[in-house]
């Protein structure tokens, strides 16, 4: 279960780790009178559950209340990957001296709550070689205390009063943490601003079997794409990529991303169609994404219980409806390959038979689409 920015700031807030002045606004209206209230410049941020949206120009500045009113209402007319923007958030524009990572999740491996810091915030965390990244293991039966601490902030070199205030808002994070059932809890960036360390974003993803237990009164909603893909009973996660990918099996398809990445391009999502899809669920799938317009759609399939002919089925029913208005690439290899390979070929779609082979030429038609966008 997923928290807006400005619900986990609430929760931040109780548990005493500083965040920004500000408030959600709902109308330009709104948005000007809280730029008034701050009288400083502002910076305002669309509230939506999805990675990606500064990228995507939903995060943008104003100098004055007259200025806050005219970005939210741009920001109040954006659809962010599939979401409707119904909120922005106003806050004071912080000058930032430092960027730091913080982040607190389950290390499946050990069981037990893991910290993950960084002096290199400001970024994906994934992006951040890993020689810049601190993690510091924490037992259940004890918790975090400030010596640990001490010892991560000098891992991460900081000292005298921003290793305090880091420790103190750490060990803050890890309270809520337990209390709030948490699975996530993030600051990215953690900001150094002058005397103040505040956390200028705040990412919270709460356990969905615990709901009960917490009064939060906004949590997830699913976009209009991610909807569609429900209702198919299908695994579909958003990213922030520009090739979609449609590939059976949890593994496939992880592998599927990660040749990608190999080639200096990304997924834009995350979907599974599982190991026994029927022609129709491979259809509705691949409608789904056509009509999300990527750059390049990637279809992977390693045919087991799925039918490689059935696939082919699925890719012509979508082509011949014209639902298909970005370039395709089709791998297949498994059960009925050849079969399948022929009735691609028959429509004038060639189908290859190497995953590398494949992701590479995704990457390369995302390219050359994007260098014309340009």
């Amino acid at each position: 279960m997923k928290l807006f920015e400005y619900t986990a700031k609430e929760v931040f807030q109780e548990y005493e780790i500083p965040t920004p002045r500000g408030r959600v606004a709902t109308s330009p209206k709104e948005a000007e009178d809280i730029a008034r209230e701050l009288d400083c410049p502002a910076v305002l941020k669309v509230q939506v559950l999805a990675g990606g949206r500064g990228k995507a120009g939903g995060v943008q500045f104003a100098d004055d209340p007259q200025e806050a009113r005219a970005v939210a209402a741009e920001l109040l007319s954006m659809q962010i990957h599939g979401h409707e923007v119904e909120r922005v958030l106003v806050e004071e524009k912080l000058d930032i001296d430092q960027e730091i990572y913080l982040g607190m999740t389950i290390d499946p491996g050990d069981r037990c709550p893991i910290l993950i810091a960084s002096s290199r915030g400001g970024v994906s965390i994934e992006e951040v070689p890993d020689r810049y990244i601190v993690r510091e293991r924490i037992p259940m039966q004890w918790g975090l205390y400030p010596y640990q601490m001490r010892a991560v902030a000098e891992r991460m070199e900081l000292a005298g009063k921003l290793a305090r205030d880091f420790g103190n808002i750490a060990i803050a994070l890890y309270r809520l943490f337990r209390d709030r059932d948490a699975e996530l809890t993030e600051i990215n960036p953690l900001v150094v601003s002058g005397d103040r360390m505040l956390a200028a974003d705040a990412r919270l993803n709460v356990d969905e079997d615990s709901e009960f237990r917490h009064e939060l009164p906004v949590t997830e909603r699913l976009s209009e794409v991610e909807e569609r893909v429900a209702e198919i009973g299908l695994s579909y996660v958003q990213l922030d990529g520009d090739v979609a990918v449609l590939a059976n099996g949890a593994g496939a398809t992880m592998a599927t991303m990660d040749i990608l990445q190999q080639y200096d391009s990304d997924a834009m999502n995350f979907l599974d169609v599982g190991g026994g899809a029927d022609v129709d669920s491979m259809t509705e799938a691949l409608r789904v994404l056509a009509d999300t317009e990527p750059r390049v759609l990637l279809v992977n399939i390693f045919g087991g219980i799925t039918r490689c002919d059935d696939v082919a089925e699925a890719v012509l029913r979508v082509k011949r409806e014209g639902t298909f208005r970005s370039p395709l690439v089709v791998r297949l290899i498994g059960t009925n390959e050849e079969q399948g390979i022929q009735l691609l070929e028959e429509e004038g779609i060639t189908a290859l038979r190497n995953l590398e082979d494949a992701a590479r030429a995704a990457a390369q038609t995302a390219a050359s689409d994007g260098a014309e966008e340009e």
